[in-house]
């Protein structure tokens, strides 16, 4: 298996998919491998990738740990599904009577974020919050504004800001240590992109949110980074039960992707769960295969491609194929 991926992983960086990524897998039982390919850039002299190399997580923010606070604030009774979302943020104009379940579900349209990344971080919080959704509640649509809008109601409810809720339950107590929004040491960082000649490194890539970065302020749909082996910790505990209130709401797609053939490929159980991030990064859980994984790349380096972010990108497909060759 190890020799699949790595030839799998040697075609990606071939073909400049990503200059190099760290896949990591983990099982029921505690067991890990984790297996680093290839360099921060393309550059012939770039820092080689190690175990611990930082990513940005991207969207993965979304999931871990944003989703997974909302639920556990819910296990303990101090939000319900039901819950509207204007009963937390009351200068929300426009609600349409939307719940936090139709925030985790994806069920609401709004503003969209990336149009807004001009503003100033309190211009695109009053945009947000005075505009409101476009409509009631509908079909499953991805876009930024749920997450953002649950990383609000996370800190309302939970008394205090994303990263010191998101330590709290669950980077200090799962060991992550190099798990944080706001990254010190850039020199272990993977840029991310290159934009009018500035490399994008130690700062969120998604352009809103860095606009909150910028002032030291963390946001819900983006800004996340992290290392295989603190990814790892995490998913091992959602495997072995130590969050189960997450991992159930997770199976049910509750602020997670669920039935994702395009990333998850054709071999993953119908249980599993998992999120990706535009950067290139990825995780993945299948209890019924007792494993999961994390891919981390940086595929958007040195400028995105074209089909970024779509079902049929080269990222995707490698994704696919990784998932394939490990729950086959």
């Amino acid at each position: 298996m190890p020799k699949e991926i790595a030839a799998r992983v040697e075609r990606a960086i071939g073909e400049h998919v990503f200059p190099g990524c760290v896949i990591g897998v983990v099982h029921t039982d505690g067991s890990q491998e984790i297996m680093p390919f290839g360099k921060l850039t393309y550059e012939s002299d770039s820092v080689k990738v190690a175990r611990d190399t930082v990513y940005d997580m991207a969207s993965v923010t979304k999931s871990i740990p944003v989703a997974s606070l909302v639920l556990s604030l819910i296990a303990e009774r101090k939000l319900e599904l039901s819950d509207t979302v204007r009963q937390y943020l009351p200068e929300l104009q426009n609600d349409h009577g939307a719940t936090i379940e139709d925030l985790l579900t994806y069920r609401v349209q709004g503003p969209r974020l990336a149009e807004l990344r001009y503003k100033t971080f309190e211009q695109i919080r009053t945009h947000i919050l005075e505009r409101g959704f476009s409509g009631p509640p509908g079909k499953r649509i991805y876009t930024n504004l749920p997450a953002y809008l649950l990383g609000l109601v996370v800190e309302r409810v939970g008394g205090g800001i994303l990263p010191a809720l998101a330590e709290s339950y669950f980077f200090e107590p799962l060991d992550m240590p190099d798990t944080t929004f706001f990254p010190h040491d850039i020199s272990r960082i993977a840029p991310t992109e290159i934009v009018d000649g500035v490399e994008i490194r130690g700062i969120v890539h998604d352009e809103s949110a860095r606009v909150f970065s910028q002032v030291r302020r963390a946001v819900g749909h983006a800004g996340l980074f992290s290392t295989a082996p603190d990814m790892l910790n995490f998913l091992e505990a959602l495997l072995r039960g130590k969050l189960s209130t997450v991992f159930e709401g997770a199976q049910r797609g509750l602020g997670w992707q669920t039935a994702q053939p395009d990333f998850m490929s054709s071999s993953a159980s119908a249980d599993a769960f998992g999120k990706t991030g535009f950067t290139g990064t990825s995780v993945l859980v299948d209890s019924s295969k007792d494993m999961g994984f994390v891919i981390l790349s940086n595929c958007t380096y040195p400028q995105r491609a074209q089909d970024a972010g779509t079902t049929t990108s080269a990222t995707q497909v490698f994704r696919a194929d990784i998932a394939n060759i490990l729950l086959h």
